[in-house]
């Protein structure tokens, strides 16, 4: 068991994100604090003065986790990529990423600017972000400007005669556009800037320092106190976002963690350039076993089963076998693969933050493995008991994990209708192991008819010997009652195989009431109330099928949908509408685009600006 009091006894006095989670391991809220070690310990004190919202949660909470930060910053950043990822019930959805501020240095141009951005575009200019503070990013922008007197104005020609802005008559800019300074003395001074935004503060802190130290020499002690103030904003702005890679979008970091009884290997995943969570795998191996040697089994082992591999593998230390293991994840992946031991940088400042962490971690990592094996115990001994019922399984349990894959349909009025197919090796869900379908053989809402193509196709495709259906499982659940159960056995039998089906019957509330199942031609129910792990775990499963059927309905509805609204303008084409598609990311944002905002699409001139603002705003 878990024991909550003894592990908030190890909580570090540290920023970091912590996961609240219930009896069959699901995240159901993550929050952030400045101190782990105060904020965690609030929920288990008396519940006189909570919320009912947190009273409820407090009393589902089995276990916690947490992930050490070096700021608040990146606690937040950190907190919105795990909400999005664990979806948890008692967590209110932070905005989107798309909506979070960057700041952008415009290097393809003569003279750059540092300007503020939230659309990130292969243009040439350099990004940095995203930021969870639009203030601050302001804050870095002014400062930058400022300091370094960079050009502010989006003019790029400078034609004779060319009458400067107010910018340069208060000396907030040196006049570029009079030909004061050469190009070459100028990008110096914006490469000031990028090193001060990955980072590099001395540069920056130096410069300062001696142009305070000149005005306090020539007695111009307002403008020494302009610099002094300088000074204190770069101190307070310096601090770099470490959650976040500039140049990489996805990442994994591998490092190995040593507990009292056993060593693990802890998983980071860098998705779309931010840290987005990580997982634990136990180890069978020998004392004398090193870290290096336990890596190299792993990356062997479990990218071997992966349907997608990162382009970067971070590690602390490159193993012996480096080439011939990027040769063999490459051949897997179908593009290159490297494996890095970063010595400076970014990618080292994320391999410290996770070393830090996984140094937290350890305190309690051999008692997490216990409880995840205690519970998936337990829920294997349920499934067994359960085959058991159907006459799928005799005997006593031995304690292995069951397959069980889940499957739902999902249309709206017969339109676009799709299934999906989740998979649980045990408590865990297999998301490599997911599939979609687009049900091509049925016309109309027929969920019966729709279900057994599904299932036909699946099933199909592991007779004929489809590596990515080889698997069978070991029970069945369809997303329905007893008219459901029925078409699904009939094509099961159809096609000569036993398996075990069950139906998910839901109460008037939408929520998983229990199993219904055919034997010896009757139908038999088995009511969740009575099984409280059982319960939770059905309807993690129901809950699950069904978002990622939806999902994929949705996104077919939604492409279709958008694709014949952008078809109806005038000059828009299957390319220049993927490239509206691909830049602005929604038909909501190209509505909101201003007209220069849509010409930056590359395609799109100035007349077809105005006939899209034209269709969506006439």
């Amino acid at each position: 068991m878990f024991d909550i009091q003894e592990n908030l006894k190890k909580l570090p006095d540290s920023p970091g994100v912590y996961l609240h989670k219930d009896k069959l391991g699901q995240v159901i809220y993550v929050g952030k604090a400045i101190s782990l070690k105060n904020r965690v310990r609030q929920y288990f004190q008396s519940s006189r003065h909570m919320d009912p919202k947190v009273r409820a949660m407090v009393s589902q909470i089995e276990e916690f986790e947490y992930i050490t930060t070096g700021s608040e910053m990146e606690a937040l950043i950190l907190e919105c990529n795990l909400i999005k990822k664990h979806m948890p019930k008692y967590n209110v959805l932070l905005r989107d990423d798309k909506t979070y501020p960057y700041i952008k240095v415009t290097m393809e141009e003569d003279y750059p600017r540092v300007i503020k951005t939230r659309l990130v575009k292969k243009d040439g200019s350099k990004y940095f972000g995203p930021y969870s503070d639009a203030g601050a990013v302001n804050q870095i922008v002014d400062l930058l400007n400022q300091v370094y007197s960079l050009k502010k104005c989006s003019a790029r020609v400078f034609p004779k005669g060319f009458r400067p802005c107010l910018n340069y008559h208060i000396d907030q800019c040196d006049g570029i556009c009079q030909g004061t300074v050469s190009p070459e003395k100028y990008r110096e001074k914006v490469n000031h800037a990028v090193d001060f935004l990955r980072g590099r503060t001395k540069g920056m802190l130096t410069y300062l320092e001696e142009q305070m130290a000149e005005a306090s020499q020539a007695l111009d002690f307002e403008r020494a106190a302009e610099y002094r103030d300088y000074i204190m904003a770069a101190k307070t702005l310096s601090e770099k976002q470490r959650v976040v890679l500039q140049d990489t979008k996805d990442v994994d970091l591998i490092l190995v963690a040593r507990g009292a009884k056993q060593r693990h290997v802890v998983l980071f995943f860098v998705r779309d350039g931010k840290l987005s969570g990580r997982e634990t795998y136990d180890l069978q191996s020998m004392e004398e076993d090193s870290s290096e040697d336990i890596i190299s089994a792993f990356i062997k082992q479990h990218y071997s089963q992966s349907l997608s591999l990162p382009k970067e593998i971070i590690l602390e230390k490159e193993p012996e076998e480096k080439g011939l293991l990027e040769e063999y994840l490459s051949g897997l992946a179908g593009h290159q693969v490297h494996l890095l031991a970063p010595k400076k940088g970014e990618k080292r400042a994320v391999l410290e933050l996770a070393k830090k962490d996984v140094v937290e971690m350890v305190k309690t990592i051999d008692q997490r493995a216990e409880v995840r094996k205690e519970r998936a115990v337990s829920l294997g001994k349920e499934i067994f008991d359960i085959l058991i019922q159907m006459g799928y399984e005799e005997g006593t349990y031995n304690g292995r994990e069951y397959r069980v894959e889940a499957y739902d349909i999902s249309n709206t009025n017969g339109v676009d209708t799709v299934g999906a197919m989740v998979v649980f090796e045990g408590l865990k869900a297999d998301k490599k192991s997911y599939r979609r379908f687009k049900v091509r053989s049925i016309e109309g809402p027929n969920d019966y008819g729709s279900m057994q193509e599904v299932l036909f196709r699946r099933f199909r495709r592991a007779l004929e010997g489809d590596e990515g259906f080889s698997v069978f499982p070991d029970l069945i659940l369809i997303d329905g009652g007893k008219g459901h159960v029925n078409a699904a056995l009939e094509m099961i039998r159809g096609l000569e195989l036993d398996l075990a089906v069950a139906g998910m019957a839901k109460d008037d509330h939408h929520r998983t009431r229990s199993l219904v199942f055919f034997k010896e031609g009757r139908m038999e129910e088995i009511l969740l109330k009575d099984h409280p792990l059982l319960y939770k775990y059905m309807g993690t499963v129901q809950e699950e099928v069904h978002r990622f059927a939806i999902e994929y309905h949705r996104g077919l509805r939604n492409k279709r949908m958008l694709t014949s609204v952008l078809d109806e303008i005038e000059g828009i084409g299957p390319a220049k509408r993927n490239a509206l598609l691909d830049h602005f990311g929604s038909v909501d944002r190209i509505k909101s685009a201003t007209q220069e905002q849509l010409q930056e699409v590359k395609g799109i001139t100035e007349k077809l600006a105005i006939k899209i603002q034209e269709y969506f705003h006439c």
